[in-house]
């Protein structure tokens, strides 16, 4: 990754970057906030804390990069399995960040949604506040942000595969579409690219189906230190990558034959 020195302050990609195609639909694994306390001595809680402006700065990233679709991994469903403390923190966070930020969402014509949100546990205020900007954004036009909480990419493949047996389709009958059509949103394109932080390199069990064919990148940057010109750089990185979907690129004019 380019130093952030030289990229700090723009608005736009890099220059020559203008004839290679955006992603589409980009994803991003939030991870390192808790390595991003550790480092200052400061518990977990501090690292979730300060995620929330770099969540904000990646939004406004995205949608001014001509991002159309953009995923954020907030909580999986094993991350259940953390502290009481850690959990009931984070469920009050969020709810704080949703309400506080519905205005500027709305402003900025973003449709927002929630993948996941079926655990009996999130408390029911923070389920209504999911509902509520849902439902205010509904009708925007603008960029699609879908926040993964509470999600998880087996379970909702499972999903799948019981609304298919429900519905009577015969076996021979399932085709990839069919089936990609009973997963949650299944208006939502395939992940062009995904984002994880912190230079983890693991899928964690997010949008499965959907990140088959993604281009990854992993910046080593914590995500509470991760900021907008960090975000271009994967967007142009993604820019220079041949995406082959498994097949070979078209022969250039003059490229000799195999």
């Amino acid at each position: 990754m380019a130093s952030r020195s030289a990229v700090e302050g723009s608005g736009s990609l890099p220059e020559g970057s203008g004839r290679r195609p955006i992603p589409r639909h980009v994803a991003c694994v939030m991870d390192g906030n808790g390595r991003w306390a550790a480092q200052r001595s400061l518990p977990r809680t501090a690292g979730h804390r300060a995620a929330e402006s770099t969540v904000i700065d990646v939004i406004e990233a995205a949608r001014s990069a001509g991002v159309q679709w953009l995923s954020l991994y907030a909580f999986s469903t094993e991350n259940w399995r953390r502290p009481d403390e850690e959990v009931t923190f984070l469920m009050e966070l969020v709810r704080r960040a949703v309400r506080k930020h519905a205005p500027l969402l709305q402003a900025r014509g973003i449709r927002c949604r929630f993948l996941g949100v079926t655990h009996p546990r999130i408390p029911p205020a923070l389920s209504q506040d999911f509902a509520d900007l849902t439902t205010l954004t509904g009708r925007n036009r603008g960029m699609t942000l879908t926040v993964a909480f509470d999600h998880g990419g087996r379970r909702d493949i499972v999903a799948a595969a019981r609304s298919l047996i429900r519905s009577g389709v015969p076996a021979e009958a399932v085709t990839e579409e069919s089936f990609a059509a009973h997963l949650p949103f299944p208006d939502t394109p395939d992940v062009d690219l995904v984002i994880r932080t912190s230079g983890e390199q693991r899928i964690s069990n997010f949008m499965l189906w959907q990140v088959a064919y993604a281009e990854w990148v992993f910046p080593p940057v914590l995500w509470p230190d991760f900021r907008a010109p960090h975000f271009l750089e994967c967007l142009h990185t993604y820019q220079q990558r041949q995406r082959r979907f498994g097949g070979l690129l078209p022969k250039q004019n003059g490229e000799p034959s195999p």
